[in-house]
This record gives C-alpha cells, sequence and structure tokens, in this order.
C-alpha cells in the first residue's frame, strides 16, 4: 500500500475502479501516512474526524459495489488553507482567523467533491499566501520531503509537501505569483498555473482586483493535472473572469502535441540571475525538445522586471481586504506580513499607472515572442529551496538579486495571463529538485499540458522522497 501512496492519481483511480483496492483501505493508508510523515513536515494542518472519514469512505465503495462511481470516486483530498471547505476552518495561516469557519466549499472543492473526492483536511500555507516559504505563527513551517531543512517553497508548500511525500494523492493549490510552479519544482512535482479565469475563484467577498491569481493542479504527473482539469473548470456565475468549458477533455489530448514546434528559451528573460547548475540543468533540459523533433532557439531580453509592480498592486489589495482590522489587531498578524499589507498605502494614483504602462509593455513583449514561437521555455526558480524558515538569498555568485527575485520567471505571467507549467528538469548539486517552466499563448492550456505530457515521457520513470 506505501507504493500505491506514491503513485500517480490516475493509477490510485484505475485501481479503485477495477476494485483492486478499496475507497477504505486507501483512506486508511492515507491516514497512516499522514501520521507518519507529518510531525517531520508538517503539511497538514487540519485533519477531519477519523469516524466521519471512513464513513464517506464506505459509502463511495458502496457506490463503486453498485456501478455508481464517480470519476473521483473515494479519492483522499487535501485543500489548500488559503480555500474553503463548508464547515471547515479556513485560517488562511494568519491568527485573526483562526476561528473562521467556511460557510460552504469553494467552487473548486465544491465540483472536486461532486466527482467523488473525500476531503481529508486542510494543508499549511503562508499568511495569507503572501511568500513563497510556507510558515505562519499559527502552525509554524512547512518542510521539504527531499530535505527538511529546507522549504517546499510557497505559497501551496503544504499542497506540495503532502504531494511529493505520498501522504494525499491530490491537493488543491493556487498560484497568484507563482504559488503553484514555485512549490511544485521545488519537491519534484508537476504544476499547471492556468489561463487566468479556467478554475472559477468563490465563492468569495471580495474579488481579485488585480486579477493575477488563478487555482491550478499541482500533482505528481501531467496527467493527473489535466484530469483535474478537467473535472473543475468551465464557467460559474459567481466569477466574472471565468472562462468557457473547452469543449473537450484535456487528458484526451495529452498525446496531440503538434510536430515541429517553434520554442523558444530564455536562460534569464533578460534580468533573472540564475543558480550556476540549476541553469545547467535547465539547459539540458531545454534540449529535449529537439531530441522530440521541434526546432529550439534561445532568446535574449525579455520583459521589463515586475516583481515591485506586482508586489504593490497585491499588498493594495490585500490592505483593502484588511484594513478593517487595523490598527487594533494589528499585532496578531506576522510582524513581516503585516508591515508589508501596510506599504499598500503608498499605492498613488502615478504608482498605479506606471505598474499599468510596464505591465502593457509586458503584453507587448508575451505578444511578439508569441507571435514568433508556439511555446517558451525558462527556468521555473533561479535556486535551490531556501531553508525551511528563510531567508531567500540576496545574491548568487556576488550578483545581487532582484526583487522577488524567487518569482523572476512565474511573476510575468500572472500578470499576462498566460498558461505556464513546471516539469521537473533534473536535480542541483545539491540533490534538490529543478523545474523547468513551459509557458504557452494565453487559453492554449492544451498546449502547456501536451508539451509538459511529452517531456516528461521522454524522462526516466520519477523517484519519490521515502518511496
Amino acid at each position: 500500500m506505501t507504493d500505491l501512496l506514491h503513485q500517480p492519481l490516475v493509477s490510485v483511480v484505475d485501481r479503485l475502479e477495477q476494485r483492486e483496492i478499496s475507497p477504505v483501505e486507501l483512506l486508511e493508508a492515507t491516514l497512516e501516512r499522514i501520521e507518519a510523515r507529518n510531525a517531520d513536515l508538517n503539511a497538514f494542518v487540519l485533519l477531519r474526524d477519523r469516524d466521519v472519514l471512513l464513513g464517506e469512505a464506505r459509502a463511495a465503495a458502496e457506490r463503486i459495489a453498485r456501478g455508481e462511481a464517480r470519476p473521483l470516486e473515494g479519492v483522499p483530498l487535501g485543500v489548500k488553507d488559503l480555500e474553503d471547505v463548508g464547515g471547515l476552518v479556513t485560517s488562511h495561516g494568519s491568527v485573526p482567523f483562526k476561528d473562521h469557519v467556511a460557510r460552504c466549499d469553494s467552487i473548486q472543492v465544491e465540483r472536486l467533491r461532486a466527482a467523488g473526492c473525500i476531503v481529508v483536511g486542510k494543508t499549511n500555507a503562508p499568511e495569507f499566501g503572501s511568500t513563497a516559504i510556507t510558515k505562519n505563527l499559527l502552525f509554524g513551517e512547512t518542510r521539504n520531503p527531499w530535505n527538511p531543512a529546507h522549504t517546499p517553497g510557497g505559497s501551496s508548500g503544504g499542497t506540495s509537501a503532502a504531494i511529493a511525500a505520498g501522504m494525499v494523492p491530490l491537493a488543491t493549490a493556487s498560484d497568484g505569483g507563482g504559488s503553484v510552479r514555485i512549490p511544485a519544482s521545488f519537491t519534484g512535482c508537476f504544476g499547471l498555473k492556468p489561463s487566468l479565469g479556467r478554475i472559477p475563484h468563490g465563492p468569495d467577498t471580495h474579488w481579485v482586483t488585480v486579477q493575477t491569481a488563478t487555482h491550478g493542479p499541482l500533482t505528481r504527473c501531467v496527467e493527473d493535472a489535466a484530469l483535474h482539469l478537467d473535472l473543475v473548470c468551465g464557467p460559474h456565475p459567481l466569477d466574472p473572469l471565468s472562462l468557457p468549458a473547452p469543449g473537450f477533455s484535456y487528458r484526451e489530448r495529452l498525446r496531440e502535441l503538434p510536430k515541429r514546434l517553434r520554442i523558444a528559451y530564455s536562460p534569464d528573460l533578460g534580468y533573472a540571475v540564475v543558480q550556476r547548475d540549476v541553469a545547467e540543468v535547465v539547459a539540458e533540459a531545454a534540449l529535449a525538445f529537439e531530441r522530440l523533433g521541434h526546432e529550439v532557439e534561445i532568446v535574449s531580453g525579455g520583459p521589463p522586471e515586475m516583481g515591485r509592480d506586482w508586489g504593490m498592486v497585491n499588498v493594495f489589495d490585500m490592505l483593502a481586504r484588511l484594513h478593517h482590522l487595523l490598527p487594533e489587531r494589528e499585532h496578531e498578524f506576522g510582524r513581516s506580513f503585516i508591515a508589508g499589507v501596510k506599504l499598500g498605502r503608498q499605492m498613488t494614483p502615478e504608482r498605479w499607472e506606471a505598474a499599468q504602462r510596464r505591465r502593457e509593455e509586458l503584453g507587448r513583449w508575451c505578444a511578439d515572442l508569441f507571435a514568433r514561437f508556439d511555446l517558451l521555455l525558462t527556468p521555473t526558480v533561479p535556486y535551490d529551496p531556501p531553508p525551511a524558515r528563510g531567508p531567500f538569498p540576496t545574491e548568487l555568485d556576488g550578483k545581487p538579486l532582484p526583487e522577488a527575485s524567487v518569482a523572476s520567471f512565474t511573476i510575468p505571467f500572472n500578470l499576462s495571463w498566460h498558461p505556464a507549467a513546471t516539469v521537473r528538469a533534473g536535480f542541483s548539486e545539491r540533490g534538490l529538485p529543478v523545474g523547468l517552466q513551459i509557458v504557452a499563448p494565453r487559453h492554449r492550456d492544451d498546449l502547456v499540458l501536451q508539451a509538459a505530457y511529452a517531456f516528461e515521457a521522454s524522462r526516466p520513470a520519477p523517484n519519490w522522497p521515502d518511496a
């Protein structure tokens, strides 16, 4: 059963459908695995009552026996603690919200439950998803299964640790500046930031005004992500940015990658500073597409560096969410978090205009690039995972790092709304996973998945920590 817990979701689903295992056996093994690993990794911060879970697993087994199984019948699911599960606390990793019980499921959780998933509990996240290191005052730091001295990334760090460590076959994640792709890269998983609106947001009392964040799959393989996306995509009346259903199955189209694609490879987007061995691993991985019959061209230059702009508009948005708690409850938040939020008061019309001008420049750069190329490849993250409690590095090989350096390659495509994924490219000299980012034109989530699937199929079968 331990081997099963490290298998892809699609394999778990197949074994459930074939009745090789029962939902009850799978749930019991899942809970045992969480008990065995969570003390070291701190991936889960809340678990539902065991007897309630076993009751849901028995009900799933009965549906399978009657031939009424849904696509994910009996699959244990973790939910990131920035996302609602009705009746459970959504703390956002924040002390003032430690007793905040959600009234209903998020749209994504509702759809996954309708597909047969059993919500096991909530996975850890930094306070309001504010950083790429998962730690907070409520629950402490989450650690990387490959090396617990390091972070699994953030903000979906609890999810990435849970998936890489074999705790659950499926868990939710979200990405506002790299929060799916960074932790997926740091833990050797697959991660997809879909086109904005592909997976609906909400229900929420506060619309995402900066329009950079999206839910996205963080999984053990590409096919798992395609299955996940098939079950949760499609419009919803509560999300005005939600996209129409694609009209096809992403999973069924995985093997339809067009031939002789024109692929651009940027080692630095014109401004990023990349760790030497990470750069070497990613460059070798990019060449795999030549061996698959595609044309790969190294491109120089890049879009404007948007880290400072992205940070300012996001803290302004967060200030809008939390200002009613200030200053009376300011002391309850993490000091660095609330200091960052208060910087939102520095937003001015002039700053907003300048940020939007640079965002328009980014859009023009992307439009020109994708007029000439079908895909863009970059590193996902420029360096190894930092220590579990931080800090982030400020320089590499004597070179100063740009602001928001961990997200140098991810932030642009949140701002531009292009789908972007990370696949495991290899390992750094420290033995830590390295990611290759694949970006496609807007709304071509299918092409990103197809390219990632072809790349994954060309590599040796992935190993997992403690598998």
